[in-house]
Parts: C-alpha cells; structure tokens; sequence
C-alpha cells in the first residue's frame, strides 16, 4: 500500500512540474520567454530614442539603460539583429523598419499610460513611470489606439514629451536644460525627465512639472535657486540637468513674480480665479473645477481654522475647504477689488 502511495506522490510531483502550460517548468519557460521579450523592446526604446536625440547609442550605453554587462548586451543585440530588428551597417546600431515599428509602439504604449494614470487615476505621479514601464510591454498596438482615443489624442505625456502616432515619427526633446539658463530669464518648463527614478521623485517632491513658468534667481556650481509658478526652489545642478525649459522673450520676471494664488488671500478680502496650476491633474483638478474654481468665477475667505488649514471659502455661492497645499494650485487676482 505504502508503495502505491509513493508511486502516485511521484507521479503528483511529475505533473506539478511538468504538466503542459501549468506545471512549474511551462510557467518557468513562460516568464524566461517574457523577460526576453521585454529586454528586446527595451533595447528598441532605448535605440529609438537615441536616434530621436541625435545620439548615438552604442553597446556601453545599452549596457548602461537596461543594466546589464555589456557581454549580455551584446548578446541581446545579436538576438535583435538575428530578428532582423537592427543592423550594424557602418560599424554603427541602426533600426531596421520592423524594429523602428516596434520601439515606437513601445515609447507611445508608455506616454499614453502615464497620460492615463494622470489624467483618470489618483495614483501619485512618483509612480506614474514605473507603473508605465511594465504595462507598455501588455499593450497591444490596437489596444493602445483604444486608449488614445479615450483620452481624446493627447498630443504630450505629463512630463511634457510628445506621444508619437503610431504611423509617425518620434520627435526628439527639446528645450535647454535649466543649469543652462541665465539668472532673471523668463522660462517655460517643458519636459521633466523621468530616469533616473531616484533624481525623478526629487524633482516631483519640489511639486515641479511641465508647462510652468520660471526664471533663475542664483546658480552656482553648487546649486541653483528659481522662482517656478509662485514658490521658490534649490536644487542640486544634477537634478537641474533634468528639467528643459523654452524661453519665454515676451515676458519679464516681473510679470512673472507678480502671480498670485488663492492661499494669500486674506480673509474678508476677494478675488478672481485666473486658471489652476499645470500641476493641478487628473481628479484634483476635476474636483476643483466641479466646486466652482474656474476662470472669472469669484472667491472669497469665509473662515480659517485655529490651525491655520485648513481654509473655507465662498465661491460661487457654496463654501468649501482646502487645504493650502490645494489653494496653492488655484491661480487669483488679488490686485484689483473684486465685486461679488
């Protein structure tokens, strides 16, 4: 009896490993085949958006973006090139159209997914990236049109890069960085960048992002101090590095420092709503504006809390209460007496 117990655990443990498409081998060679995957449309990303750039990537800086030795690169590189994916034509990495074909599906798989997480989620920007990262390896091509389409073709990500067509050219980045950039110039941030992750949650943490103004007030070899959408800020120059900026010739730092936003308003005192914040997304600004915080609308203090926050205030006949972290995304004129 003892015997054919054996024999049937055996054969139980046989078929826990074995068994087609469930056992613990199909599951492993599953995940090894995906892992692969995933590496090669990694290595097309990280080739496409060199060339974009105008740099050259080579099998160091390959080696270097995915982490990886440089000997699995180059064996990652043979396996793109036995696909007919790239060529060495010239001594130098070039994409062959299927692999331009792919690398674009990955990079507007991405931006569309951050868009998405910004615009209709709650999750915290500092896991906009990585979320993107594993789920622009699961959307299909026509998956992804599906989510254009649902976020009305959205023309840039949330930190300000351009989200290609899936039958079109990846544009590269522009901009100058912001260690670049003169004290009392007026600027436009137009792109943060999100790699490193580490250098990235820095800069979201300053409430940082694209489409705000800003101008240089200090820069030193050791930092760099500027004044961006009404809060002053100190960063390190290798997390400047990672902010690009347009010039803004038609406006003055002045114009610029004279913005104003609701959380100095003073009580018994009112004002007009301007505009939210470019940092102000997704279901934050959904809300404010619901409430009543839309251009032209007037507000008002009606109360402040013992603490000082949070604040409630009257607009548009109701009485609501933010905090000042939320007032501080809600652009006013506090120079001229408003009526109500």
């Amino acid at each position: 009896m003892n015997g054919i117990y054996l024999i049937l655990a055996g054969l139980a443990a046989l078929a826990v490993v074995w068994w087609p498409q469930h056992g613990l081998w199909a599951r492993w060679r599953s995940a090894q085949r995906l892992s692969r995957r995933i590496r090669q449309e990694d290595a097309l990303k990280h080739l496409l958006k060199s060339e974009a750039n105008g740099r050259v990537a080579t099998l160091n800086s390959l080696a270097g973006k995915l982490h990886i030795t440089t000997g699995n690169a180059a064996r990652l590189l043979e396996e793109l090139e036995e696909r007919e994916l790239l060529t060495f034509a010239g001594g130098q990495l070039r994409l062959k159209p299927a692999g331009r074909e792919m690398g674009l599906h990955i990079v507007r798989a991405h931006r569309l997914w951050e868009s998405y997480l910004a615009e209709h989620t709650g999750i915290a920007e500092r896991k906009w990236h990585l979320l993107a990262e594993e789920q622009e390896h699961k959307l299909t091509p026509e998956q992804a049109d599906v989510l254009a389409a649902k976020l009305g073709y959205p023309t840039r990500d949330p930190h300000g890069d351009v989200i290609p067509r899936s039958d079109g050219p990846l544009e590269g980045e522009s901009g100058r960085s912001l260690n670049s950039v003169e004290p009392d110039t007026p600027v436009l941030i137009t792109h943060i960048e999100d790699e490193p992750d580490a250098v990235y949650r820095q800069i979201v943490a300053e409430g940082l992002s694209s489409g705000m103004k800003a101008f240089v007030i200090e820069r030193s070899p050791a930092r760099i101090r500027f004044w961006a959408d009404g809060n002053e800020h100190i960063l390190a120059p290798v997390l400047a590095e990672n902010i690009s900026v347009n010039l803004l010739p038609e406006f003055r730092t002045e114009d610029l420092a004279e913005g104003e936003y609701l959380s100095g308003l003073r009580p018994g005192a009112r004002a007009q709503v301007v505009g939210l914040s470019p940092a102000c997304r997704g279901q934050e600004r959904r809300r404010l504006l619901d409430l009543g915080f839309v251009p032209g609308s007037v507000v008002e203090v009606e109360m402040v809390s013992p603490a000082g926050d949070p604040t409630a205030y009257r607009v548009l006949g109701s009485v609501v209460a933010l905090r000042r972290q939320q007032a501080d995304l809600i652009r006013v004129n506090l120079n001229e007496a408003v009526s109500a």
